[in-house]
């Protein structure tokens, strides 16, 4: 029987906001960044946006980095791109670091001033000889030139947020944490004459440092959010919430024109 995966507009309401399953997500705090009204959408009232595809190669470079990394992991030897850009640092070892990998389970605390449990899925940690850990993200793509450093992107800056957020949670769970994270990009080129079933990358390390300031008074306009019965504004760069404005008075109309008699 061919699967065929549909929409659902109306979540279980375990996985909402007061459900026993909810958690505040580091991409859900990126979501009301974005778009609040999105945000409230999913979170309080059930609806999220519809899914993107999955970015397969994507999920494969990262599964690969984490085996390759894992081979150091259980050497406890660095790996050749921390010793290649001189980070003094070996890949760690924790008996939670599968756990913590787990986008579904990831790392977990609880915000007292808030209630709320906000959880993050790391790609890996490494730690330092002094014993403080150094959050890290695998990030594959395909840019003309060499990947050395940020831009200012959106994409850019939601990295340094989820990798600042990682940092927030573990330094919550006890952990000294290194304020310079760390991006592993792998970049496809273009430039090669043929497929040839292969592409080939340039891995490079590029400097990510995290703040965590902000956090704890987004957190606080989250739950405020959360607890609202108002309908929250819409975010300035958000294509959903014009796409539905739009939809939604072009259907009233046809509606409208079918109750009078003029659409059969």
């Amino acid at each position: 029987m061919e699967f065929n995966k549909k929409y659902n507009p109306d979540r279980s309401p375990d996985w909402n906001y007061g459900g026993a399953k909810w958690r505040l997500s580091r991409s859900k705090i990126d979501l009301f960044i974005e778009c609040p009204r999105c945000f409230y959408l999913d979170n309080k009232l059930g609806t999220k946006r519809p899914s993107m595809p999955s970015f397969n190669l994507n999920i494969a470079v990262d599964e690969l980095f984490k085996k390759e990394f894992d081979i150091h992991r259980k050497a406890g030897t660095a790996h050749p791109i921390m010793t290649r850009y001189k980070v003094d640092a070996v890949p760690f070892k924790h008996a939670k670091m599968d756990e913590w990998r787990d986008p579904f389970v990831g790392i977990e605390h609880r915000h007292e001033p808030t209630s709320l449990v906000v959880s993050g899925g790391v790609d890996d940690l490494w730690m330092t000889k002094e014993g403080k850990l150094i959050i890290v993200d695998y990030k594959a793509t395909s840019k003309t030139g060499r990947i050395e450093k940020l831009g200012d992107s959106p994409w850019e800056k939601q990295y340094q947020r989820q990798l600042g957020v990682y940092r927030w949670l573990l330094e919550q769970n006890g952990f000294e944490v290194e304020e310079m994270g760390y991006l592993v990009y792998a970049n496809a080129s273009k430039e090669e004459n043929a497929f040839d079933d292969k592409l080939t990358f340039e891995t490079t390390l590029v400097d990510c440092p995290t703040k965590v300031d902000w956090i704890e008074p987004t957190l606080a306009k989250i739950k405020e959010l959360l607890d609202s019965r108002a309908i929250p504004p819409t975010g300035e760069s958000c294509e959903y919430c014009p796409y539905r404005e739009a939809t939604g008075k072009k259907l009233l109309a046809l509606h409208l024109e079918a109750k009078k008699g003029k659409i059969k």
